[in-house]
């Protein structure tokens, strides 16, 4: 499944995004730096309603947000180094608590990962634009 994802419908193709995923919990976005990664998990979680900022958890690792149908966590392990840090840093205690997670920079701890894990690419179009992919690592 691909969608092409402009910023002027970036919040329509967030409400299909996740009619697509049926609501799986652990969501691993792949991509380089500038592809757009947080910016589609900021319009992922304004279609769920999360009323607080939505920001980058590049330095805390795990941001956590309230939904009015649960928890929702936001991984970035850009800065992580392997699998051992990210357990003590309490990534795993997200990715199996049944809640959404929506995970940035997966590539650098994949082992730790549930096998059910749903793996977005994004790609960069130009400007304005990406390429979103559900599928393999």
């Amino acid at each position: 499944m691909e969608l092409v994802v402009t910023l002027k419908d970036i919040h329509e193709k967030a409400h299909q995004f996740w009619n697509l995923v049926d609501e799986e919990s652990v969501l691993a976005f792949h991509g380089d730096m500038g592809s757009g990664k947080t910016t589609f998990i900021q319009a992922l979680c304004k279609a769920k309603k999360v009323s607080s900022t939505v920001s980058s958890p590049t330095f805390s690792i795990i941001n956590e947000y309230v939904f009015p149908g649960g928890t929702i966590f936001h991984l970035d392990l850009y800065r992580l180094t392997n699998e051992e840090e990210a357990i003590r840093a309490g990534v795993e205690d997200c990715l199996y608590s049944g809640n959404i997670c929506l995970v940035e920079w997966p590539e650098k701890t994949p082992r730790i990962f549930p096998e059910n894990t749903i793996h977005i690419h994004l790609e960069f179009i130009d400007k304005e634009t990406r390429r979103i992919r559900l599928g393999d690592k």
